[in-house]
């Protein structure tokens, strides 16, 4: 029997490793690669494509929904499932707007996370029991588009790293670009998205997950 080949991105070290000895003590799952933020999951899963890849939310560089746009309009193959704390009705109707094939909660992973990977593996969506919840208590209750569809890739990638923190230039080296053009950008996602200031731009990353208070 083939392996389901597995990775797995999370930016606290503890879950992830465990999360890696859990999947590899099962015969039928091959852990083929770990990430400790958005963007270097990015890179290693187009590189190298796994079946299933499991992302946080919240995660360093790039989050885990940015990071899901990205897998799968380059590799739809690779079949993406959210493990999050994240529980509110946003986060789970932006993700599988992304693209994601299941979501469960960190509260309740253990084996409920193999079955998920063998359900999507299978070609199935996978929702635990309390997401499944949230969703068919939201839908239809939902208010038009979210804000973050009106901006560009570029623009999300930059409202992240704005929200954690780098500056300017440090945004314009990992993503080669000058500070002018990163301040370019963030001008007009700051535009778009209605936000006066900084710490406008913080709330508004938390509120969508894509940042978090830790």
């Amino acid at each position: 029997m083939t392996a389901i080949t597995v990775f797995v991105a999370d930016d606290h070290a503890i879950v992830r490793d465990g999360l890696v000895a859990h999947l590899s003590a099962q015969p039928d799952l091959a852990v083929v690669g770990t990430a400790s933020n958005g963007r270097e999951a990015v890179t290693q899963i187009l590189a190298h494509p796994p079946r299933i890849a499991i992302l946080d939310i919240s995660m360093p560089e790039l989050d885990g929904i940015e990071a899901t746009r990205q897998i799968v309009a380059e590799r739809p193959e690779v079949r993406v499932i959210i493990l999050s704390m994240h529980g509110g009705a946003q986060h789970i109707f932006h993700a599988l707007e992304a693209g994601v094939r299941g979501y469960l909660l960190k509260e309740s992973a253990g084996s409920e996370i193999i079955d998920a990977i063998r359900a999507v593996q299978s070609g199935r969506r996978y929702l635990s029991p309390k997401v499944a919840e949230i969703v068919a208590e939201n839908v239809g209750t939902r208010g038009g588009v979210s804000p973050l569809e009106s901006l560009s890739r570029r623009e999300r990638e930059i409202l992240k790293l704005v929200a954690d923190g780098h500056s300017s230039a440090e945004i314009g080296a990992k993503l080669h670009l000058s500070p002018k053009t990163v301040d370019s950008y963030r001008s007009r996602m700051m535009q778009k998205l209605h936000l006066a200031d900084l710490a406008a731009v913080i709330k508004f990353a938390i509120q969508h997950g894509l940042t978090s208070l830790e």
